[in-house]
């Protein structure tokens, strides 16, 4: 595996960089946000860990820039910062996890290692349809009705849970776990602004509505007909 970690904090980087070359990881660091979009647009990473405070280019930008590239390689996001709104920033912006310092160790491989096991499993499902909606993992690309749409990093992935099982409901807990890994999130309405700006893009409200809410529980995908 592959990292890239981009943290200022020289004593921190080293910290880190030993202990996961000890594990069998391959990292590459770089201290400041500017470098950061370099690398990562010329070596295929299996994660970043990424600062939220740098120099030059700050973390929630670098992390937004990638995005808007079409980059999805995960993104667990450093911070001294613990409050709940600067996780919801950071998991906004394009980040899959979010981890505090100070941490143990042990902790930020666990996190490295689930969110590699997530990237390695979607490239390996097939193309996942219901209705005139299809959504292929692998090459990261959404249809309805023949047409192509840009959904960003967070809306994919949500369709992406509610589409592997098609009238299955899912908690928003489940949903905030699926994508972000964070506990806290469940306290917040970050779940639903993602929906309702999901089901805008793949136009719901237009054509057949194809995600439900069920009102107290979640929400799910399920084709016009096949509801109960």
């Amino acid at each position: 595996m592959r990292v890239l970690l981009v943290e200022d904090e020289r004593a921190l980087a080293g910290y880190v960089k030993k202990g996961l070359e000890e594990n069998g990881w391959a990292v590459d660091a770089v201290e400041d946000g500017r470098s950061a979009l370099d690398w990562v647009g010329t070596v295929d990473y299996d994660v970043m860990i990424l600062d939220l405070m740098l120099p030059q280019i700050g973390g929630l930008e670098v992390c937004r820039r990638l995005r808007q590239r079409g980059l999805t390689t995960p993104v667990l996001m450093l911070t001294a910062r613990d409050a709940l709104k600067d996780r919801v920033s950071g998991l906004d912006a394009g980040a899959d996890d979010y981890l505090p310092k100070p941490f143990e160790f042990e902790e930020l491989l666990a996190r490295l290692r689930a969110l590699t096991r997530r990237r390695n499993g979607v490239t390996k499902t097939g193309v996942l349809t219901v209705a005139d909606l299809s959504l292929d993992p692998a090459a990261h690309r959404v249809r309805r009705a023949g047409l192509e749409i840009d959904l960003p990093y967070k809306e994919f992935s949500i369709l992406e849970l509610l589409l592997s099982q098609p009238g299955r409901v899912f908690s928003r807990s489940q949903i905030a776990d699926h994508v972000w890994d964070m506990e806290t999130l469940h306290q917040s309405n970050v779940v639903d602004v993602h929906i309702r700006n999901l089901r805008r893009l793949i136009g719901d409200g237009r054509g057949q509505t194809l995600i439900e809410t069920v009102r107290g529980v979640g929400y799910r995908v399920q084709a016009p007909g096949g509801r109960s």
